[in-house]
């Protein structure tokens, strides 16, 4: 389940917003998700300030990119090779980096100018992916080469989503986070998986290259849009002694180590985060077995050309922009422990639907459900971790929570290949594809049982009634 930037991907706001590079109030925390209401004049898109819209802007361009490029990259795989595992491959380095640079990335997001570190990222993302189209036009990309560019923009998508949903509390107040991610998800939905992936289909039918050079285009505007947010965005508080250890003498972290030891610590003491962290996680690495190789599922089992592989992904956005619109509702109605739970639950339907399927239309309508329980998900949690935990450290205990949840995504997807090498070699070529949903329809059983004692709400209540202030 991609937590959007990205990624990804979930109150309002008093009468006058903190000023850009300004914390929000950390005691400005919420009962329960939906239970303060925001005063009667303030919508859900009013009042959120310039500098917040700036940063919607730079997210919202940049995710129009990805979702043409979500489309090329395996397209291109399938052109260079039919492997199923050298494909799953290509998932794999994307996702690799989450593994390997997801702390680090954490306590640099702590220590550095956040806004400066998502520029940094995604100049290298406009850099990278303008050689990709520069390669494919002149008909010199290799498989090697489609792994080194899936690797550099896994490290850029690593340190600018991280930062992104660290930077945002220092752009709004806590109370309207929900609005705020809310509206953030909305966007990136519309432009990644509803408008991002049929353009992606009808780009890359158009010349193979094309997708690419205007991903490079959007990671410029993205750039720019970088460049007119103005203030310091730096993470209140870091470096300096909290109470207790002041108290007993003790000297804060200094170096790099120091501060991503604090921050695993953190989560992994935290009741409430980290079995929501470690459920996560085995949603993500499940979901990455079928992901990784649906390119084929869909040329194969679906029988899509490359526009009609985009537009059955665009089903999912569909449904996630329903969730931006409702999920905050949902939570307010239902709860959000019975909202975790039943997205649970509605993955394991819709897992062994799309394993057993071969009509376009039901797998669309299953990805758009999907879609809808995924920015449910997505609304609840990154806005509890934006309230819970506290800001001199939420770039760090951010960062070990998303390599927890990201980091076991390329080790599913190499397991998905794998699976259907295996399958495909003892049965046949369609069950070995269909193989890796069953997978995960079954992990995703396991997941019900061990999150009903865990994640409900009488927890999210106890979580953020302790949040460390």
């Amino acid at each position: 389940m991609r937590e959007q930037p990205p990624p990804q991907g979930p109150a309002d706001r008093p009468d006058d917003p903190p000023s850009a590079g300004s914390p929000a109030d950390p005691a400005a925390g919420f009962a329960q998700l939906g239970a303060e209401r925001p005063p009667a004049h303030a919508g859900r898109f009013r009042g959120l300030g310039a500098s917040y819209w700036k940063l919607w802007g730079a997210s919202t361009v940049s995710n129009l990119g990805d979702g043409v490029s979500l489309v090329a990259f395996p397209w291109l795989a399938t052109v260079l090779t039919d492997e199923a595992f050298l494909i799953a491959l290509m998932g794999v380095a994307t996702r690799l980096p989450w593994l390997l640079f997801s702390l680090p990335a954490g306590a640099l997001a702590d220590r550095l100018d956040r806004r400066r570190i998502m520029l940094a990222m995604n100049t290298l993302r406009a850099l990278v992916v303008g050689a990709v189209a520069v390669l494919v036009h002149t008909d010199l990309m290799t498989l090697p080469l489609l792994y080194l560019a899936a690797l550099l923009l896994g490290l850029a998508e690593v340190l600018f989503d991280n930062t992104s949903q660290v930077i945002l509390p220092s752009v709004v107040p806590k109370r309207r986070l929900e609005a705020a991610n809310g509206n953030l998800m909305g966007a990136q939905i519309v432009t990644n998986d509803f408008l991002g992936r049929p353009l992606g289909g009808l780009l890359t039918g158009i010349a193979l290259a094309v997708p690419f050079a205007f991903d490079a285009a959007t990671a410029v505007v993205s750039v720019v849009f970088l460049l007119t947010l103005r203030g310091t965005f730096r993470a209140s508080g870091h470096g300096a002694r909290p109470p207790a250890a002041a108290a007993a003498g003790e000297r804060p972290p200094t170096t790099l180590r120091g501060d991503i030891a604090e921050g695993v610590r953190w989560l992994l003491r935290h009741p409430f985060l980290r079995p929501l962290a470690f459920t996560l996680g085995w949603m993500n690495a499940s979901f990455a077995a079928g992901t990784a190789i649906f390119v084929l599922f869909a040329q194969e089992i679906l029988g899509l050309d490359a526009l009609g592989y985009g537009l059955i992904l665009t089903a999912f956005g569909i449904g996630g922009l329903a969730g931006s619109l409702l999920a905050a509702r949902v939570s307010a109605t239902i709860g959000p422990g019975a909202s975790l739970f039943a997205t649970l639950w509605g993955s394991v339907v819709l897992l062994l639907v799309v394993a057993f399927s071969s009509n376009p239309l039901v797998v669309g309508a299953m990805f758009a459900t999907f879609g809808f329980l995924a920015v449910l998900w997505n609304v609840i949690t990154v806005s509890l971790r934006q309230t819970i935990i506290p800001d001199r450290l939420l770039g760090r205990v951010n960062s070990v929570y998303r390599l927890l949840a990201w980091g076991s995504m390329p080790l599913g997807m190499a397991v998905g290949g794998g699976v259907v090498s295996v399958v495909e070699a003892t049965v046949s070529r369609p069950a070995g594809l269909r193989a890796p949903f069953l997978l995960a329809a079954l992990v995703h059983v396991g997941l019900v049982l061990y999150a009903r004692t865990r994640l409900h709400s009488t927890a999210i209540a106890a979580a953020k009634a302790g949040q460390d202030d």
